[in-house]
């Protein structure tokens, strides 16, 4: 294998394309990349569980045996995880880095770099470290952002993921932010270790969907979830708290708002029933919850065709779902935090948690006119064009990357 070779191995996403950001990036990135010739990709999935990669559901992947995969010309494979609650995330990686060893030694690989999504096997990260640079690697961490702040742990879990963090950062060779928000805060939090960082974000497009206004496939969804063209506002994201759906429901339910709420999420059932026991919203006929839509051009077409876009996380960095209703939506509604403005700057509304005060935004929302809408639209896309798009963030990985050589 030729000096020049760089391999890249992809840890701690769970399959490829779902609605996670680390999916949707590693998606991405092979797909831009799949014709370079001196660079190849590795990517671990989870054979099993909550978010698995389903080869069978994934247009382009093709299986090679029951645990292997090639899709965008990189190698995927396929580990099978104990489902053992909050544990399960830290064996899936443990076991993906150490799989990874395996494959650097048996394939003799040039340059390594093994890049770790998310802060979560800390304990262990010393140790993998140095058996990486013993066989010649790099090890490159993406922080995400603050995963000890999720409201789903519990408090030793969230001191459990803290301290983690405050590890995987001391032992990795770089850090990559995705956000300069994230970056600050390592810079700061981890001065003593001078961490090495750099900052790419996510990536988005604003190429229209190739799925026309009629086409059936759109009709038909709408049909199914009795919405009316142009007349619905969406939010796309894993039903967790910390991205603030009870904020959201319950402010759309407390506005004069005459469109309807398509929420579209995996369905936590627990949560779902514990929010409407608590809210009510199942009597207003407004607010529906539309399952998945695993169709990337569909998913276009209805982003383009909402009237409006609500977007609620409050932990993390950049994120994938608002980069793409930046792209496709005209009026997107974004929860007032940092990295949020930091990504859509003027070219979106904002609201609070205070009571009262997203409903107000939605009832001021309904009622502006076609020129507003359209000049909210043309400034949310040129902060992707020019900051985000998918070519410029892959051409980012590629000078990283090229720098191991």
């Amino acid at each position: 294998m030729s000096e020049k070779e760089v391999n890249v191995i992809l840890v701690g996403a769970k399959s490829i394309g779902q609605y996670g950001g680390y999916e949707s990036f590693i998606n991405k990135l092979l797909e831009y990349h799949k014709d370079e010739e001196n660079l190849h990709y590795y990517v671990y999935c989870k054979a099993n569980g909550s978010g698995c990669m389903d080869i069978g559901k994934f247009p382009g992947a093709k299986a090679v045996n029951e645990t292997e995969f090639i899709y965008c010309n990189a190698r995927g494979f396929l580990l099978h995880v104990p489902q053992i609650g909050a544990a399960q995330a830290i064996y899936y990686d443990v076991k993906a880095l150490s799989e990874a060893c395996k494959l650097i030694k048996k394939e003799q690989l040039k340059n390594p770099i093994v890049y770790i999504m998310a802060c979560r096997i800390g304990p262990f990260m010393n140790h993998f470290v140095k058996k990486i640079h013993a066989l010649g690697g790099k090890v490159y961490l993406n922080p995400d952002g603050h995963e000890w702040m999720r409201a789903k742990w519990s408090a030793p879990v969230r001191k459990y993921w803290k301290e983690s963090e405050r590890m995987m950062v001391k032992y990795a060779d770089l850090s990559i932010c995705d956000s300069k928000n994230i970056e600050k805060y390592i810079q700061e939090e981890y001065a003593g270790y001078k961490p090495k960082t750099t900052f790419i974000a996510y990536g988005s497009e604003t190429t229209p969907s190739t799925m026309k206004n009629d086409d059936p496939k759109y009709i038909s969804w709408l049909n199914e979830h009795g919405l009316r063209e142009g007349e619905f506002y969406i939010s796309v994201g894993r039903f967790v708290p910390e991205n603030n759906f009870e904020t959201m429901i319950r402010e759309f339910m407390k506005s004069h708002s005459t469109k309807d709420f398509a929420i579209i999420t995996t369905k936590d059932e627990k949560f779902l029933n514990a929010l409407d026991e608590k809210l009510h919203f199942s009597q207003d006929k407004r607010i529906k919850f539309v399952g998945t839509v695993y169709d990337q051009e569909l998913l276009k077409k209805i982003r383009e065709r909402a009237y409006g876009y609500f977007h609620g996380h409050s932990v993390g960095g950049t994120n994938p779902s608002l980069l793409e209703a930046l792209g496709s939506t005209k009026l997107n509604l974004l929860y007032d935090v940092g990295f949020n403005r930091e990504v859509a700057e003027d070219g979106a509304l904002y609201w609070t948690l205070e009571d009262g005060n997203l409903a107000k935004l939605i009832d001021q929302s309904d009622s502006m006119d076609e020129d507003e809408l359209e000049e909210m639209g043309q400034k949310a896309k040129q902060r992707i064009k020019d900051e985000y798009s998918w070519q410029y963030i892959c051409d980012k990985y590629t000078k990283v990357w090229e720098k191991n050589k």
